[in-house]
């Protein structure tokens, strides 16, 4: 099966401008209701025409993330030093990539590629053939059937693949004790959750329902996975979570006037945060919110939404630091408009 993976939400949110100069822009300004969660907003990359999906190291010290090289019509890997800012390809330079992660133990990194299908010059020059037509193309993100999971020394060296069954596997990230996957496969029709042990092997399906399940993550303690899905109304994403054994599921926003994606764990798993926008009387603007948990009888629960930005601009894909303390997401606060990363603190926790 081939559909748009959460196209709604993607469209406005990763438009490609122009490439970034080597200047650092000033820091974008914050509103009121921003400046009591946040402070200190960095503008992370640059140099690259858009760029997004990015996670801290274990240290905090690097990042790694997805972006358009200059020339080139699909999303790369990349890893970039906090210090010194300058981007490294990790991945091959061939084909869509995605959905990179930084192994607990820092030594390894995981992303989906689809560099192995067999007809990539026909796939790269189409795209190539599209983007000169238009100029301005629209994100869109299409279930690759040649979308696998690999991973690939920190160095850029040792890829190796982990999955090779048909259909498109993605959208990976690791237990917090690096034994274990989480991720994305259509490889029974339809797309939903699994799991497998860090080498690739004893894949066990954790969802089974109808629509999209994708963008999972571990809770920090691993008992509990949380994602979005689109199983009550396609392309209204939905936050759900479940747990390791996929044996209790909990439905944790349900508002199908609005989209609500890329849920992720605080590490103290007191709350979680995630992207959402209201798309009740058209395309609406993403904002960034963060939901309490507790935890009764063991059983995962939500509580009170607080609204964190409120900007004009896109924010989208949050992540929380190793300790707690920044945050990083995806926004097009960039002078030129262009996606691109962007950290700051994370007042909560100070």
């Amino acid at each position: 099966m081939t559909r748009l993976i959460c196209t709604v939400s993607f469209l406005s949110a990763l438009a490609a401008i122009s490439a970034r100069g080597a200047e650092p822009p000033a820091a974008p300004a914050l509103s009121k209701l921003e400046a009591a969660h946040l402070a200190n907003i960095k503008q992370v990359t640059h140099g690259l025409p858009r760029a997004g999906e990015g996670y801290f190291s274990r240290d905090a010290k690097s990042i790694v993330y997805q972006a358009y090289p200059v020339g080139y019509p699909f999303y790369q890997i990349y890893t970039q030093s906090l210090e010194n800012g300058e981007p490294r390809l990790v991945s091959t330079g061939r084909g869509r990539t995605t959905c990179s992660y930084f192994s607990p133990d820092g030594k390894t990194i995981l992303f989906a590629s689809s560099h192995s299908d067999p007809a990539i010059e026909e796939t790269e020059f189409k795209a190539r053939e599209e983007a000169a037509k238009g100029g301005r193309r629209r994100y869109q993100w299409d279930f690759d059937p040649h979308m696998d999971l690999y991973t690939i020394g920190i160095d850029g060296r040792g890829l190796r693949r982990l999955t090779e069954a048909p259909g498109y596997d993605a959208e990976g990230s690791y237990s917090s004790d690096g034994k274990q996957i989480v991720f994305t496969s259509s490889r029974d029709g339809d797309p939903d959750i699994y799991i497998m042990d860090a080498d690739g092997d004893n894949v066990r399906q954790i969802t089974n329902a109808p629509g999209y399940d994708g963008g999972p993550f571990f809770s920090p303690d691993n008992r509990w996975i949380i994602f979005r899905s689109d199983r009550q109304k396609e392309h209204m994403l939905q936050i759900f979570a479940i747990s390791v054994d996929g044996k209790t599921e909990v439905q944790l926003t349900d508002n199908l006037d609005h989209v609500n994606w890329c849920p992720y764990f605080h590490p103290s798993a007191r709350y979680f945060i995630w992207a959402g926008a209201d798309y009740s009387t058209g395309r609406g603007t993403f904002h960034l919110f963060t939901m309490e948990l507790s935890y009764p009888n063991g059983k995962l629960t939500g509580g009170k939404i607080t609204q964190i930005t409120d900007s004009d601009n896109t924010d989208i894909l949050p992540v929380f630091s190793p300790d707690g303390k920044k945050l990083m997401w995806t926004a097009t606060r960039a002078p030129d408009n262009s996606s691109q990363l962007f950290i700051a603190d994370w007042l909560r926790e100070k």
